[in-house]
């Protein structure tokens, strides 16, 4: 075989680097997401609530440890790809195949939780016109698992790009 080029090498390193933002910014999501609280008093009672207590919230925790995950995985590979200069794999194309479905799949789980957690946070903070902060919170966690699905989507991208080269 003959040795990589530097087009050839920029790649690999460029998907790697956005491996790393998606799972910079899905780890931000979460550790705000698991954070947030809100307590209320009510008459005298006090009402703890936590972000499992709205089921959007929850499904963008899914979404985010499924995000996470995978984008762990595919940061493993990255480094073994970047470091040896070839894929895992010794044709390649099986992990081509497994990148090309599995960017698209990921992604539009993190869309979904994404969009799931801002209409959640936009109608319950109208609803209920008080815990400014709790959904101000979620709506901040929201933000950056927009982020990693927008460079998740880039990855998307890539993939389809690397595959079809291949085929």
């Amino acid at each position: 075989m003959s040795e990589p080029s530097s087009s050839s090498t920029f790649s690999p390193v460029l998907s790697l680097v956005l491996r790393l933002l998606t799972f910079i910014c899905l780890l931000i999501s979460l550790i705000i997401l698991t954070t947030n609280s809100l307590t209320l008093v009510i008459n005298s009672i006090e009402v703890k609530f936590r972000f499992n207590d709205v089921y959007a919230y929850r499904y963008m925790l899914f979404a985010l440890l499924v995000g996470l995950a995978y984008t762990l995985l595919q940061i493993a590979f990255g480094l073994y790809h970047v470091s040896m200069g070839k894929r895992i794999s010794s044709t390649g194309e099986g992990l081509l195949h497994f990148d090309f479905y599995a960017d698209k799949v990921i992604s539009y789980i993190l869309a979904t939780g994404t969009g799931a957690a801002f209409g959640a946070t936009i109608d319950l903070k109208e609803a209920f016109g008080v815990g400014s902060k709790f959904f101000n919170k979620g709506s901040a966690a929201a933000t950056f698992i927009l982020f990693a699905f927008l460079f998740t989507a880039v990855s998307s991208v890539f993939s389809s790009l690397a595959l079809s080269k291949k085929l």
